[in-house]
């Protein structure tokens, strides 16, 4: 019975999804949010939308599964990626006071094609693997409410083409509006969840605080080390983040960004707390926590974890689509700058998440940590080209994407017998800290060698 209620209720959300889309789409509306009278997005609905395209079902699950094993200390290194709003906030800044209006439009400014090609792949896996790992979960959400029947398979395909229909609508102008609607459903629902998670008997704070997990805490703090080596390039890989930062007004922008980062990071903590509190009371790990919390808590309970998780994967698919809409057309320029061109856009990238989904890697935090370290060439990249003002030549840039590159590769192949041979002989999670410490030390040699020769020249020529 609780499975129909689940149901019928994200059915609901998703008819109201579909009910606040905007009934007419234009090119501009499509590709830059515009509302139908050409107005920029206001402040809230900036800040609701930049928070539930980044509090998605993975990143709940996420935080929830690293608190299980390494208690508070995981959810904080989770919590921690979540400081990309500052740092987000800052390079868009920084490029915005240089006239830029995309992380593209500097790059190309300093790299030309070139630099714009190479992180436009980035962003592109980056967006593939979003719409991947979003459906991925509603597929175990439905798998655990209806074992063995097959129901994961089809709730993929159903969700994928619902998050399509009304994606292909309106484009960014419709995933901001229905944006707000699901953060204001997510927030209700994972309240009441929440409210019961430490009314309850069972639950103290304190212990939740200082909890070390099933694996102990160590892990925990590596991954927090990881996500301070990631978290100033984070941002800048991640293009609906990104097209947020360039839709309003300088002050409502930098508001919006300040805003999403406190509510995200109580929202991850928040979620991450369920994950803790299923290691304290010594619950098993069953189907990624999903089977763990319904053995756990009262069903009306497990229910509104279920629906909450249900919401922000829907909420984070249409902007998945909006951008890389937007990036097919405007700025890899391989369609038609109109709404057929960005409507194939998206059946593309939703058609290859899908048949990920059904056939991939269900390795949640693999996803996350794979474009973290892909998106680390930017570090030396915008930290002495961007804030420094320094001149970079190519080759150093291209040297820093190459690390970067080769690092997440090595990090997504280290059981490979070649690569775990370079590797040190320890958790997958020190591989990963020494991976993200080896690209940005070449990184940053690369980068600042090349701005020091290119200021030397210069003077030479005086």
């Amino acid at each position: 019975m609780m499975t129909i209620y689940v149901a019928l209720a994200f059915l609901l959300v998703a008819v109201a999804s579909v009910a606040v889309a905007p009934r007419r789409a234009s090119v501009e509306g499509f590709f830059g949010g515009a509302s139908a009278t050409g107005a920029a997005p206001g402040l809230w609905t900036l800040v609701l939308s930049q928070v539930t395209t980044w509090i998605f079902a993975r990143s709940l699950m996420n935080a929830a599964i690293l608190g299980y094993f390494y208690g508070m200390a995981g959810t904080l290194a989770y919590a921690a990626y979540y400081g990309s709003f500052l740092t987000g906030g800052f390079i868009v800044a920084r490029i915005r006071a240089r006239g830029g209006r995309s992380v593209q439009d500097w790059l190309g400014a300093q790299f030309g094609r070139t630099g714009q090609g190479s992180y436009n792949v980035v962003i592109a896996l980056r967006l593939l693997s979003e719409v991947f790992a979003n459906l991925l979960v509603v597929g175990l959400i439905f798998n655990a409410l209806l074992p063995e029947s097959g129901a994961g398979t089809i709730a993929v395909l159903a969700v994928a083409v619902l998050g399509l229909a009304y994606s292909a609508w309106g484009g960014l102008s419709a995933a901001l509006r229905t944006d707000v609607v699901q953060m204001l459903l997510f927030l209700v629902v994972f309240g009441i969840a929440f409210a019961a998670l430490v009314t309850g008997p069972d639950f103290s704070l304190a212990a939740v605080l200082t909890a070390e997990g099933t694996a102990g805490a160590r892990q925990g703090w590596i991954l927090l080390a990881v996500a301070a080596l990631q978290v100033f390039s984070y941002p800048a890989h991640d293009p609906v983040m990104m097209d947020r930062g360039f839709l309003a007004d300088e002050k409502t922008t930098r508001r919006s960004f300040l805003h999403a980062f406190w509510i995200s990071v109580l929202c991850i903590l928040g979620f991450g707390m369920f994950g803790i509190q299923a290691s304290l009371v010594g619950a098993e790990y069953e189907g990624e926590l999903l089977g763990t919390w319904a053995m756990m808590f009262p069903p009306w309970i497990w229910a509104a974890l279920m629906l909450s998780l249900l919401i922000s994967a829907l909420s984070t698919l249409d902007s998945a689509l909006s951008s890389a809409a937007r990036i097919t057309v405007e700025e890899l320029r391989l369609l038609p700058r109109s709404l057929t061109g960005g409507r194939i856009a998206m059946v593309g990238f939703m058609a290859l998440g899908a048949g990920l989904t059904l056939w991939g890697n269900a390795s949640l935090f693999d996803a996350v940590a794979v474009s973290g370290t892909a998106s680390m060439f930017l570090t030396p990249v915008l930290v002495v080209g961007l804030v420094m003002g320094r001149p970079i030549p190519l080759w150093s840039y291209l040297v820093a994407f190459g690390a970067a590159i080769l690092g997440a590769a090595a990090y997504f192949l280290r059981a490979n017998a070649i690569v775990a041979a370079l590797l040190p002989d320890a958790h997958k999670y020190d591989q990963l800290l020494v991976i993200c410490i080896t690209v940005l030390a070449v990184g940053f040699a690369a980068v600042i060698a090349g701005a020091r020769g290119r200021r030397l020249a210069a003077a030479g020529q005086r």
